[in-house]
């Protein structure tokens, strides 16, 4: 499903604001209340968007993160669901250049991105690793469908 002007435009509207009412949601786009529910719930049924809560790791005490990236000499896919079987481990992703996969991690303490670090490189057909530890984090992980 690709979303028309007036669903993109619901979806912007969200990524501000995911608490705002179905009402003020349909004064800013020209629909009624139960139009732009239909619209919320037709693009969740799609897979096109869903309602999650997103807590701020700093906030919750996860003060160290960072990217660690992974190459290896196997297949991806277990080498991968075993990261992201690591507690500190928040996502996994494939990529195309100097390494293979790349982990995000959220830690407590340098100590604990360490372990993160060592858990990974222990993983069989883990051939070498790549850190980046997050200084401050400047722009959020938002898809821009305002552009």
């Amino acid at each position: 499903m690709s979303p028309d002007e007036v669903s993109r435009a619901i979806l912007v509207a969200l990524q501000r604001d995911g608490r705002r009412s179905y009402a003020a949601l349909g004064k800013d786009v020209g629909l009624s209340e139960a139009a732009v529910r239909q619209r919320v719930a037709r693009m969740i049924e799609s897979g096109l968007m869903r309602i999650v809560a997103v807590p701020d790791p700093a906030a919750l005490g996860f003060d160290r993160r960072g990217t660690i990236g992974v190459r290896t000499d196997g297949p991806l896919q277990p080498i991968a669901e075993r990261m992201a079987a690591l507690p500190s481990v928040t996502s996994v992703v494939f990529t195309a250049g100097s390494v293979d996969l790349l982990a995000e991690v959220a830690c407590r303490s340098d100590e604990e991105f360490l372990t993160v670090i060592e858990q990974i490189r222990s993983l069989e057909n883990v051939t070498a690793t790549e850190s980046f530890v997050h200084l401050r984090h400047a722009v959020g992980p938002q898809l821009r469908l305002d552009r």
